[in-house]
């Protein structure tokens, strides 16, 4: 059973379709790890022009999904509830392996360190047993402005 759903991530980040990557939250320790799964389906928008015939889900969406995985993390954490996290920069990102439809990409996000308002996460986005993605994500949260 999982952890949240697609509505209560919606709740905690800004996302939606068709750039919600994350279908639901498979475990959660604020402040320490998450893992998440994405359902990759043909359906996605990105399939239809990323490759025709050969449909392949481009690295920087996995970078996004992984950056979403990490958001959820970063935001259940007690000290930044109801503020938003934003991507600061991407460091030692592999790609190693190719995510096609048919794939449930699982998105495991481990905390590095955090200072103040700013944060280092751990990223790996797994199908199987293969490493799809590594990269480490720095992340800056602020508060959330409703203008």
């Amino acid at each position: 059973m999982s952890v949240l759903e697609a509505s209560e991530i919606m709740k905690l980040i800004p996302n939606r379709y068709p750039i919600l990557f994350m279908d639901r939250v498979d475990e959660l320790t604020p402040g320490e790890s998450i893992v998440v799964t994405k359902n990759v389906t043909i359906n996605e928008s990105f399939f239809q022009g990323h490759f025709p015939g050969n449909p392949v889900m481009p690295g920087v969406l996995i970078i996004e999904a992984l950056a979403q995985a990490a958001s959820i993390l970063i935001l259940k954490s007690e000290q930044f509830q109801g503020q938003t996290a934003y991507l600061g920069a991407i460091k030692r990102a592999k790609f190693r392996h190719i995510v096609r439809p048919g794939d449930a990409l699982k998105l495991h996000v481990q905390f590095e360190k955090q200072r103040a308002n700013m944060g280092i996460v751990n990223c790996q986005a797994m199908v199987g047993d293969q490493t799809a993605c590594k990269a480490d994500l720095t992340f800056i949260v602020s508060p959330t402005t409703t203008d």
